[in-house]
């Protein structure tokens, strides 16, 4: 696994133009939600527990698997992003339901997407992910880095 550094440096290569990243800003927070909402939305049996078990473990499986051993302050910054999701996830599951959160995570998902493709048209690069898979996971990070370093928490 490469580190935090040198993902992020790669990742910042590809993002250079303010409006593209402005974008990012926007659209990856809201992606990464989109991926919560729809996996909060995989049934699971009462016996096992309630709505938003897959997406907890799943998170929990990202923070230990990926992004803790990326960094550690960007693991537990993760983390706390990944719990602020979910109870804006639950909070919307029980107010509006099942369908119309997956109809708001379908709208939200095509909507950044397009957001994403026309920051980097204006960069004029191919989006990150489209070379290695794993910049799908390094987007929020390389954010949640941005934000820590603005705040001065230092994430290796």
């Amino acid at each position: 696994m490469r580190d935090a550094a040198t993902w992020f440096g790669n990742y910042s290569r590809d993002h250079q133009n303010p409006t593209n990243r402005l974008i990012h800003w926007i659209c990856v927070p809201a992606i990464t939600w989109t991926v919560v909402a729809f996996v909060w939305l995989i049934p699971v049996p009462t016996w096992l527990g309630r709505p938003g078990l897959w997406a907890v473990v799943a998170m929990f499986l990202a923070f230990c698997f990926y992004y803790y051993r990326l960094s550690r302050a960007i693991g537990v910054a993760m983390a706390a992003a990944f719990v602020t999701l979910a109870f804006v996830t639950d909070i919307l599951y029980r107010g509006i339901g099942a369908t119309n959160l997956a109809w708001l995570a379908v709208g939200v998902f095509v909507v950044a997407w397009v957001g994403q493709f026309v920051g980097h048209r204006i960069e004029g690069k191919r989006p990150s992910f489209l070379t290695d898979l794993q910049y799908l996971l390094i987007g929020p990070a390389w954010l949640m880095s941005k934000a820590m370093t603005r705040f001065g928490v230092r994430y290796e």
